[in-house]
């Protein structure tokens, strides 16, 4: 079975709101959009500004999880300063899902390394989400997308340190690489099995460094803007962004690359198609 994906070259806020509305799927009832908010100091994140037509569209709640790391989102306190401090509550209603306790644990009866996922316990609350990823590098899984956003974002911090550490939190530095990777995958088939199809995903290929958002300090971005991407499939998604990246003939590709293969970063979709929650096929229907 192959999956839809739209894709965009065009990178504009109205952009990223007609992909939106090609991929078929309304989000209703409450809506969690899922945003990476950005650590103090860094410089790629996407701006609230920017995806404010599709979250006006949707009508959706800002939502965030806290870190697991020392940093300027760590806590509840500090990170709500940072949303502030970045303009996120100048735009939008905004909700940390793990501000206050007790986690809400998802099961995972299939999974390949954890069986149970920690997310805040504020997610019971929503019937869709909508889940906006920049895609770019990351110094741990090789490349941050649509998956990550699903597993690490969506987790807890203290669900994020379990993701980590394979089931053992304090053991969060030092698990088994890629085992890691596919705890990532299991997390994120438990929040796609939560919404049951209620999500949306977009990924924007913009600001493509080989650090993570949530670096606060960051390579500048080594390749050019490649696009927007829409799908109901978080595996097609990136797959389809892996796949951009390779075929690009930018100078600065090859750096970027280095970066997900020395990570094995395809190895987490590899774990999430095998897990049945997307399928690593597509068809790539480009809007002009």
């Amino acid at each position: 079975m192959k999956a839809k994906v739209y894709f965009s070259r065009i990178i504009t806020p109205e952009k990223v709101l007609e992909l939106y509305r090609m991929c078929g799927k309304e989000l209703t009832g409450k809506v969690a959009v899922k945003v990476h908010s950005g650590e103090s100091g860094n410089q790629n994140f996407l701006r609230p500004e920017f995806w404010q037509p599709v979250i006006e569209h949707v009508g959706g709640t800002v939502v965030e999880c806290n870190t697991a790391y020392k940093g300027s989102r760590s806590t509840t306190e500090k990170h709500l300063q940072t949303m502030k401090d970045h303009g996120w509550s100048n735009y939008y209603r905004i909700d940390l899902l793990d501000g206050e306790g007790p986690d809400l644990e998802l099961p995972i009866p299939n999974g390949k390394r954890i069986d149970k996922n920690f997310v805040g316990k504020n997610l019971a609350d929503y019937d869709s989400m909508l889940v906006l990823s920049h895609f770019k590098g990351h110094p741990m899984g090789g490349f941050g997308g649509a998956i990550k956003q699903l597993s690490i974002g969506v987790a807890s911090s203290y669900g994020k340190a379990y993701i980590h550490g394979v089931g053992k939190p304090k053991k969060m530095w030092k698990s088994d690489h890629d085992s890691f990777l596919e705890a990532m995958a299991d997390a994120a088939s438990s929040v796609a099995e939560y919404f049951k199809g209620n999500i949306v995903y977009i990924n924007v290929m913009k600001n493509m460094s080989v650090d993570c958002d949530c670096c606060a300090v960051a390579e500048d971005p080594c390749m050019k803007d490649i696009g927007i991407l829409v799908s109901l499939d978080p595996v097609a998604i990136d797959q389809a962004c892996l796949d951009l990246v390779y075929a690009s003939d930018d100078p600065g590709r090859d750096h970027l690359l280095e970066r997900i293969e020395s990570k094995n970063g395809i190895h987490t979709v590899e774990a999430a198609a095998s897990l049945g929650f997307g399928f690593r096929e597509y068809d790539l229907t480009e809007i002009g």
